[in-house]
C-alpha cells in the first residue's frame, strides 16, 4: 500500500470517493468525537469546531511521530437556524423531508486538517433549494433507504438530485468534503495534487 498523504479520519464512503477523485492518497483512521452541538452555537461554527476535533483527535490517536496530516470533515444541513442531522428513524426523516420541500436551505461543509505542530480548518457554505415534494414521494425517498444516514436526511449524488432546483455554491461540499478548500488547505500543509 502506498504511503498516505493524508489519514482520514471519517467512516464516509462519499468523503472517500471525493480524495479518490482528486488524487489524494489516503488511509482511514477511526475517530470517535461527540457531534452534540454546543448551546447557542452557530452552524458554521459547529461544523469547524467537529472538523477540527476529528482531525486533532486522529492525530493524538496516530502520536508525536506522525507528520502525515489527519484531515477530518463535517457537514450540516440548516433550515431557519436549526441543524438537521441525521435521521434517527423513519417519522424524523419525513420531517426533515417535509422542512425541505419547496424552499431553500443551507448547507455547511468544514474540512480541517492537524498535525502534531499546526491545524487549519475551512468552512464552506452552500444554498439549496428544493421543489415541493409530495408526501408520498418523501415517503418513497424514505423508503428506499438512501437518506437514513445522511446530513438532513437527503443525498445529492443520489436520487435526490432530482428534488433539487436550485444550488448555490459547492456541490462536494453538500455531498460531504468541499473539494476547492480541501484543495487549498493541502497545498497549505505542502501537499499538492
Amino acid at each position: 500500500m502506498p504511503m498516505p498523504r493524508v489519514y482520514l479520519a471519517s467512516a464516509s464512503p462519499r468523503r472517500r470517493e471525493l480524495l479518490r477523485q482528486i488524487g489524494v492518497a489516503y488511509r482511514r483512521l477511526a475517530v470517535a468525537v461527540d457531534e452534540t452541538p454546543q448551546p447557542a452555537e452557530m452552524p458554521e461554527d459547529y461544523v469547524a469546531r467537529l472538523a477540527l476535533l476529528k482531525a486533532r483527535t486522529g492525530c493524538a490517536a496516530l502520536g508525536q511521530s506522525k507528520l502525515v496530516p489527519v484531515l477530518g470533515a463535517d457537514t450540516a444541513v440548516v433550515v431557519d437556524g436549526v441543524i438537521l442531522g441525521k435521521p434517527r428513524d423513519r417519522h424524523e426523516g419525513l420531517v426533515m423531508l417535509a422542512l425541505l420541500s419547496g424552499r431553500e436551505h443551507q448547507v455547511f461543509s468544514a474540512v480541517a486538517l492537524a498535525t502534531p505542530t499546526r491545524d487549519a480548518v475551512k468552512v464552506q457554505e452552500s444554498r439549496v433549494r428544493f421543489r415541493d415534494l409530495a408526501p408520498a414521494e418523501r415517503a418513497a425517498y424514505w423508503d428506499s433507504g438512501e437518506p437514513r444516514d445522511k446530513a438532513g436526511g437527503y443525498a445529492i449524488q443520489g436520487r435526490a438530485a432530482a428534488f433539487i432546483v436550485e444550488l448555490h455554491g459547492s456541490y462536494s461540499g453538500v455531498m460531504g468534503l468541499p473539494l476547492f478548500e480541501t484543495a487549498e488547505l493541502l497545498r497549505a500543509f505542502g501537499i499538492h495534487l
